[in-house]
């Protein structure tokens, strides 16, 4: 039996996560993701290669969502209100509370302020959230009688999980996006050792192997207030849901320590909704925020406040957090024209960039610099530009450490970069010995799996397996054997199930 994986996203590239693994006849999809860097056809996974006649629900056994960022779930609205997908859909809880408010801030961003086709509506998001089964951790789900499935805590973001899913004797690992350290604000991976003929992978830091967190903590806390003192102000892009709570949570903390009283800003009403479900799913994070919960809720921010749109420029210093990451558009990128052509101040990208956004663009800039927002419209940067790696992705190190637990029989690389990947792959075939892949979008690998056959025996057999014949040990010592002294069950090599 065959395992067939086709990767309709984040082949060789970041973006669109998407993978449909066929065992036997059974076809999961493995996230619904889309692309953050285009606005055209790419946007979306090409969900033609799954059935040409356009029959989803009865192509595909079910869809497993690992956890709320749009490069995972950005197209799932989509693909079952308006492509007509109306089988099931198994993510966390925690991703099915949070992923409705990802979707519509989303919306409103491209259609809403940027005029943008829209894609998906309100109610199509309610619609096919309606859809979505809640699973817990480590809990096994029958998705029929042949296919069952779990989820493993992978740190990331609030909820994210690692599938797990079996088939008959095939069992396999999709991993979507994890982390191997813990942060702030949530836990490690943690994910049993299984007998796996496969693992698919993130890779986005294939071939990076970062410094002490405390270290990077630091660097980046030392930049914000020279920014401020200085009396500049401080951009920092981010996504409402992960990097804000986290980077939150050290500044709150750092404004304290140092009596500091320059504003901290958080522009979007969708953090508030977010931080009021992070208190309340305060059991998915880390082990000092649940220790700390009975005397002081974590995510109750002292120093941080609501940022209102006629502050942009206002007289004086202050740090502002605004969405989305990126500077892929919507409120960051309104204020990043803004603020970009004043040396005092200091944009901080804090995490990975996709190709096509601005923040990929500054990631590459050495300013002054001239950067295009899009066809039209070019910035003057004169800021500073400070990129520090607050990922929530698991490094290098990371990867080959899951590998190495886990031991698959196979691998496959997905969510990286070509080059990046391709020494990642070098580096566990060589010392590991595993067989490892790295497929491009809309390529199919095909790998062995594991088939197990059952023997019956009747019991008389195996009673006869399991007794010694004395008499025929007997001759064979008398002839020279070396059968003498030993039971047939302690020969070398011999096993026997009963």
């Amino acid at each position: 039996m065959a395992i067939e994986c086709l990767v309709l996203g984040a082949g060789q590239e970041v973006g669109k996560s998407c993978v449909v693994v066929t065992i036997n006849d059974k076809k999961i999809m493995f996230d619904c993701g889309m692309h953050m860097g285009y606005l055209d056809h790419r946007r979306y996974p090409d969900f033609s290669l799954i059935s040409k006649s356009g029959d989803f629900t009865n192509s595909l056994t079910c869809i497993v969502v690992t956890h709320f960022h749009l490069d995972h779930i950005g197209a799932l609205p989509y693909f079952t209100e308006v492509c007509g997908y109306n089988g099931p859909i198994y993510m966390t809880y925690p991703t099915k509370a949070l992923a409705p408010l990802m979707l519509e801030d989303y919306r409103k961003v491209m259609v809403d302020r940027r005029g943008e086709e829209e894609q998906f509506s309100s109610e199509q998001i309610l619609e096919c959230m309606k859809k979505v089964t809640a699973v817990d951790l480590k809990q096994t789900v029958q998705v029929d009688k042949d296919l069952q499935i779990r989820a493993y805590y992978a740190g990331h973001v609030l909820g994210a999980a690692m599938f797990y899913a079996r088939v008959g004797d095939v069992a396999i690992v999709y991993t979507g996006d994890y982390n191997m350290t813990p942060d702030r604000h949530l836990g490690a991976a943690q994910i049993d050792r299984l007998q796996l003929d496969l693992v698919i992978t993130e890779s986005t830091y294939a071939t990076t192997y970062r410094d002490s967190k405390y270290a990077r903590e630091r660097e980046f806390l030392k930049a914000v207030h020279k920014c401020v003192a200085g009396g500049g102000k401080v951009l920092i892009p981010t996504f409402a849901l992960g990097r804000a709570q986290e980077l939150c949570m050290l500044l709150d903390d750092y404004w304290e320590r140092m009596n500091l009283k320059v504003p901290i800003y958080f522009s979007a009403g969708l953090t508030v909704q977010a931080n009021m479900y992070y208190k309340m799913l305060i059991n998915w994070t880390s082990q000092k925020v649940k220790d700390t919960y009975a005397t002081r809720n974590a995510f109750d921010f002292k120093h941080v406040c609501s940022f209102d749109r006629s502050l942009i420029n206002a007289p004086g210093p202050c740090v502002l957090f605004a969405t989305p990451g990126m500077i892929s558009g919507g409120f960051s990128l309104e204020v990043f024209k803004q603020w970009a052509p004043y040396e005092g101040n200091l944009v901080t990208l804090p995490g990975y960039c996709v190709a096509g956004t601005v923040g990929h663009r500054l990631m590459s800039a050495k300013t002054p610099a001239q950067i295009n927002i899009d066809q039209d419209t070019q910035i003057d940067v004169r800021c500073q530009i400070h990129q520090l790696s607050f990922s929530p992705h698991t490094d290098a190190k990371g990867i080959l450490d899951l590998v190495k637990f886990l031991s698959p029989k196979h691998v496959i690389l997905v969510h990286g970069e070509k080059p990046k990947m391709a020494t990642l792959k070098e580096k566990i075939q060589s010392q590991m010995g595993i067989q490892c892949f790295d497929p491009a979008n809309n390529e199919t690998v095909s790998i062995p799996s594991t088939h197990y056959v059952k023997a019956v025996a009747s019991d008389a057999l195996l009673q006869s397996s399991l007794s010694p014949n004395l008499k025929f040990i007997r001759k064979c010592s008398e002839r020279g054997s070396d059968f003498g002294g030993l039971d047939a069950r302690t020969k070398p090599g011999l096993k026997v199930f009963r």
